[in-house]
């Protein structure tokens, strides 16, 4: 059984199957997650018996983030039923950690209005889902919510314009929903939304002819050493310690809790002996996403998370076959797997500047092979697919995979030094 299985094993499971979503600021770090739960009615949102079945799990592991040299803790929005909003007494959800989203399918009654504004005046966040501006019913909500959320898909300058005035009107904050790209980013910037949630940190801006750049093509030489059949610890050596830094924080991360080892580790030939050359892999590829100083960090935390999961799946799964190394080339393929978002360089591209096995590159340009099987299972996850989900047959692994990820990169971030 490996150390992977072994975690997932001693976790609690739930009767639930939950993601989150990032929301982010204008400066486009993480102002809060967005829960994509799927209980009793997922398309309606969570019932109480959801909520008190996820929230320990919730405020334990999934509202806090590592930004700015500092564990931070930030807020969830939670769609929720009608059920949940006309309970005489809510669950134990903490005011400063929730924010109650309104489904846009609700019947508006009067009970209902009265209900949200007696939440709000004791305290809740009240979000509205869907808003859509030629419906005059949902107006009435306007002065009871604080935030509401737009889908940008299908709306133009003008429209997106128009609403935003009318919602400002009305003192609420307005949060950008379904953004796919930099340029709808943007757009949405320049009018003045407050938080944005979608895809846009994910989809590259490519930048003709950019190449990988020059600090990188130490560890790039570094990669291309631990690829070959005849690497040697005395090589690996060689070529790190052309640059101290790199050795530096190399061992500094080796040695951090992320680790888990019982001694100091003092050189890179006693990190190999004590890890291996495939944890050395890992993390030399680790170094390779880390320090692109004008991309956002949240960028950073979803690579870690999806490329610890790919391979937890993978070993929950037995795609690795028993053997280590093609686990850690599933780590590498969710890691790697926004790598063109990260440095704006096209995939094909990259792929032609990193010394990667033809089946990685296969995964990451096309999705194929047993490797590209994993990564789309993940994807699917993050995006709240959750029927399209077979790889695992007990489907409340897929959490406790998803949950320890998310903590793993979290502890890796700081291990990789992050600093204000």
């Amino acid at each position: 059984m490996t150390r992977a299985r072994d975690a997932i094993e001693a976790e609690d499971k739930l009767d639930v199957i939950l993601a989150c979503r990032p929301v982010y600021t204008r400066n486009q770090d993480v102002a809060a997650f967005q829960l994509l739960l799927h209980g009793e009615k997922p398309a309606e949102g969570a019932s109480l018996s959801d909520i008190e079945a996820t929230n320990t799990v919730i405020l334990g592991t999934y509202t806090h983030v590592f930004q700015g040299g500092k564990t931070r803790s930030v807020p969830s929005f939670l769609k929720v039923t009608d059920e949940v909003l006309m309970a005489p007494e809510l669950p134990n959800l903490p005011k400063k950690q929730y924010i109650l989203e309104i489904p846009h399918t609700l019947m508006l009654t009067s009970e209902l209005v009265d209900r949200l504004k007696a939440l709000a005046r004791r305290g809740y966040r009240l979000a509205m889902d869907g808003y859509d501006p030629g419906d005059d019913e949902l107006d009435v909500l306007l002065d009871i919510v604080h935030i509401v959320k737009i889908d940008v898909r299908d709306s133009d300058a003008d429209s997106l314009r128009r609403t935003s005035e009318k919602l400002r009107a009305h003192g609420v904050e307005l949060l950008a929903d379904q953004i796919a790209d930099r340029t709808q980013f943007q757009r949405c910037l320049e009018l003045g939304f407050d938080y944005y949630q979608g895809d846009f940190l994910s989809t590259p801006s490519p930048v003709k002819g950019k190449k990988i750049a020059g600090n990188k093509l130490l560890l790039l030489q570094l990669l291309t050493e631990l690829h070959s059949p005849d690497a040697s610890p005395a090589r690996l050596e060689e070529i790190a310690i052309k640059d101290a830094g790199l050795t530096y924080r190399l061992l500094k991360t080796v040695n951090s809790a992320a680790m888990g080892l019982r001694r100091e580790v003092n050189s890179l030939s006693d990190a190999i002996a004590l890890l291996g050359l495939e944890e050395i892999k890992r993390w030399a590829n680790l170094f390779l996403i880390d320090g692109e100083m004008d991309k956002p960090e949240a960028l950073t935390r979803g690579m870690l998370i999806r490329g610890r999961m790919c391979e937890v799946l993978a070993e929950l799964s037995d795609q690795e076959g028993g053997q280590h190394s093609t686990s850690v080339n599933h780590f590498i393929v969710g890691l790697l797997s926004q790598l063109d978002a990260l440095m704006d360089i096209a995939m094909p591209e990259l792929m032609e500047q990193v010394p990667l096995s033809q089946d990685v590159k296969s995964a990451l340009l096309e999705r194929r092979g047993p490797l590209g099987a994993v990564l789309t299972e993940v994807e699917a996850y993050e995006a709240g697919r959750f029927d399209a989900l077979s790889l695992l047959s007990e489907r409340a692994y897929y959490e406790v995979a998803y949950r320890h990820s998310t903590a793993w990169a979290r502890q890796v971030q700081q291990a990789m030094g992050y600093q204000d």
